[in-house]
């Protein structure tokens, strides 16, 4: 079995959750209806332990997309609190400055989108090698690792020189995979890892997900894939409309 190699940042052992989410509240504001506020998430609270993975379930438009991208900081709760532990200590980024969460994102806090966004013309190693290289990491051993991470996920190396924009969905998809897993982040988000591949791309990322978790991370993410959730999940948390 190919496993992902350790990297100097890699999860920190620490005793008891390393997310804390309590009263979570948030509402978007539809301008169309007279500043009618919409709200979505309404007093949530959770917790995840290194180790776990938490999947989020729930009904479509019940808010599990807004509650991950709330964690990540980039929706803005209106109420409650987000505690991450973050270099040692905890870390509160609802309402935090945006350089501490910008931090948080860096070192501690991963996030495996649907969609890949980054600056074109880049080539698609050095994407793939950009959150490690931020982390002070020798280039010549970051670009070693995104090559690994590529090949592991059938990338075809004729590609690796090229910029993703061109290439298909499930292509670019594991593409964001790659960047996401180059750091060993304490905790990782996922929004739909695997929608966008096909069966045997599928199962490979399911396993290096799941050795992601097994060697320490906490996860939180949203799989409407059932057999994935089951071979990912050991919680899972329902959100309410």
């Amino acid at each position: 079995m190919d496993t992902i190699s350790s990297s100097s940042s890699g999860p920190k052992e620490h005793d008891g959750p390393v997310l804390k989410v309590a009263g979570l509240t948030k509402s978007f504001i539809v301008h169309a209806h007279g500043d009618l506020a919409l709200p979505v998430l309404r007093n949530v609270a959770l917790a995840v332990s290194p180790g776990e993975c938490l999947a989020l379930v729930g009904p479509s438009g019940a808010g599990k997309s807004t509650l991950l991208r709330s964690l990540y900081g980039n929706y803005r709760a209106d109420a409650g609190s987000i505690r991450v532990h973050h270099d040692h200590a905890w870390a509160e980024l609802v309402g935090a400055e945006p350089r501490t969460v910008l931090d948080v994102r860096r070192r501690t806090m991963g996030f495996v989108s649907q969609f890949l966004r980054v600056i074109p013309r880049v080539a698609t190693v050095d994407v793939v090698a950009e959150p490690l290289l931020r982390l002070g990491a020798d280039p010549a051993e970051a670009r070693d690792r995104a090559e690994f991470l590529l090949a592991l996920l059938n990338i075809p190396q004729h590609l690796w020189q090229l910029p993703p924009a061109t290439f298909s969905g499930g292509e670019q998809q594991r593409v964001n995979i790659a960047r996401s897993l180059i750091v060993d982040y304490p905790i990782l988000l996922l929004d739909e890892p695997t929608a966008s591949l096909d069966a045997g791309n599928r199962d490979r990322v399911v396993e290096l997900i799941g050795q992601r978790r097994d060697a320490g991370s906490a996860l939180v993410g949203i799989f409407h894939d059932v057999g994935v959730r089951e071979l990912l999940a050991n919680r899972v948390f329902e959100v309410s409309p």
